[in-house]
């Protein structure tokens, strides 16, 4: 069957139950009611806090065949999973789905607990490190593709019940006896709890994990007592340096300065850049290298920004304390400098995935944004972006924000070099779908500026500009004269092959991820 994004689904895949196709951005309507939490009764003067993981998992009830749930705000410098998944395998528990907002190097572990039946479903915002290569190279060592989310999916998913969490384990690093948890305090302190927020308020059970138990009350609170069963106490959540480690720093790379310095024109000149306006940066060298630029002419121009959103990074956050922007919404802070920001700055405002970008709400604050500037591994000539696969059909990257961001902002500008490694990163069609071309309105690389030609209103307004305005076939082919056309990566027709299928953000498939077949 072949979507709205020109990507051919199989009809049947194992494990999927509803094969719903993608349509386009705002296609589908939902159809159901939000999804309700099990009721629980607390009982007066009981304590939550138990005596180890063992024992969390023992009052929950947890058995084989259901869905536990963990979030990525300690990035790299993740704890909790393995904690939590040595547990379980220690009981002889089987048939897991684990449902994290996103997976890092870190868990790479999981791939022994795949191999011996305690994990056999994955649910994430992306695949990374030796478990994206695995699951690339092995699809069949799990019971069904692996689920891959937008953030903005991730929530509605949740919240529609689509994705039902039996038992959610959060880490967190402060909270007090009675469950009330923040992110900004503590050895292992990561800021805002976007993530976290709605796991814990959708689970059957929630489990909060700390190395940080306040004997005063915590307030203000990313997680309230009325959400959280039990609380146990460990050493140790993460590992501070893969948490945040210092300042994101400014690339020096001559080719994303000059991507950034491209992005900071368009925006510029297309009238994007003017008093009250919105934006998204990735935390990318190119787009981090655009806050120089637009810095620059905000001052400049004496213009005050309404608000940032997204993942928050030190280089945003002195941009809001210095009053450029008047807000930042967080859903994930990136660096230690932002962290000091979401502590101190009550303009640094804490939200929820579902508050940042889930489609089916009233008002997810990506529908505000003026402009999104993001990266990608690969483009095509229809302006889809991939970036969640490699050059060889290997996954090493998240879907993320990406495709809610695109969605939501009037202006999507990608940055991407033309050439990566001696290869083009504009291709015929890219290896997978991310982001569909619908969604995007101009690509900026090194050697030139591609426009959207369903924008007819940027194609007008930059008409004339000193900007390297081409075609996308123009970059391709200039691409094509430095290094080649490169050979298409064979991959597996065979269905039971499917690594993983990838959700638009309204819940359809845009595409679906196939074994490559690697000599």
């Amino acid at each position: 069957m072949i979507n709205a994004a020109g990507r051919d689904i199989p009809e049947q895949i194992k494990g999927i139950k509803d094969i719903k196709l993608y349509k386009g951005e705002f296609a589908y309507t939902p159809s159901t009611v939000k999804a309700g939490k099990k009721i629980r009764v607390g009982i007066p003067h009981t304590d939550k806090i138990l005596e180890n993981i063992d024992a969390s998992i023992e009052k929950i009830g947890l058995k084989d065949g259901q869905t536990i749930s963990f979030h990525h705000h300690l990035r790299n410098g993740d704890y909790v999973m393995k904690m939590v998944v040595e547990r379980i395998a220690a009981k002889g528990i089987k048939d897991i789905t684990i449902a994290s907002s996103s997976l890092s190097p870190c868990h790479d572990f999981l791939i022994n607990y795949i191999e011996n039946g305690t994990v056999t479903a994955l649910e994430s915002s992306g695949l990374r490190g030796e478990l994206g290569k695995y699951l690339t190279k092995n699809p069949q060592a799990l019971k069904k593709p692996v689920i891959i989310r937008s953030h903005g999916g991730r929530a509605r998913a949740i919240e529609a019940g689509e994705l039902h969490i039996d038992a959610a384990f959060m880490a967190v690093p402060a909270c007090d006896h009675l469950g009330n948890a923040t992110g900004r305090k503590g050895k292992s302190a990561f800021g805002s709890m976007g993530y976290a927020m709605i796991d814990s308020a959708y689970a059957d059970n929630v489990v909060l994990i700390t190395d940080n138990l306040m004997e005063d009350p915590v307030y203000p609170y990313s997680i309230p007592q009325t959400d959280v069963d039990y609380i146990v106490k460990v050493d140790e959540i993460g590992d501070p340096a893969g948490i945040a480690s210092g300042a994101i720093r400014m690339t020096k790379s001559p080719t994303q300065l000059l991507l950034a310095k491209y992005a900071a024109e368009i925006m510029e000149q297309t009238g994007v850049l003017k008093e009250g306006f919105s934006m998204q940066m990735g935390s990318g060298g190119a787009s981090l290298a655009v806050a120089k630029f637009i810095r620059e002419k905000m001052e400049k121009q004496q213009i005050t920004g309404s608000f940032g959103i997204g993942g928050i990074t030190g280089i945003f956050a002195d941009m809001l304390k210095d009053g450029l922007f008047k807000a930042a919404y967080d859903t994930q802070t990136f660096d230690t400098a932002a962290i000091e920001s979401i502590k101190e700055n009550p303009n640094h405002i804490e939200i929820s995935a579902s508050f940042y970008a889930n489609p089916w709400n009233a008002g997810p604050i990506v529908n505000n944004l003026d402009t999104v500037i993001l990266s990608a591994t690969e483009v095509d000539l229809d302006f889809n972006v991939n970036a969640i696969t490699d050059s060889n059909g290997i996954c090493m990257g998240a879907s993320g924000g990406h495709s809610d961001t695109a969605a939501g902002a009037a202006l999507t500008l990608i940055v991407v070099p033309l050439v990566r490694g001696r290869l083009p990163m504009i291709r015929d069609h890219v290896q997978n779908v991310v982001t569909p071309g619908d969604s995007v309105d101009v690509i900026i690389t090194d050697r030139g500026i591609a426009i959207n030609p369903k924008r007819k209103d940027l194609v007008e307004k930059l008409q004339g500009s000193s900007l390297p305005i081409c075609t996308i076939e123009e970059l391709q082919k200039i691409a094509y004269e430095f290094v080649g056309k490169p050979e298409e990566v064979e991959l597996s027709s065979d269905d039971k092959d499917i690594v993983a299928v990838i959700e638009y953000r309204d819940g359809s498939i845009i595409d679906v991820i196939r074994k490559p077949i690697l000599d």
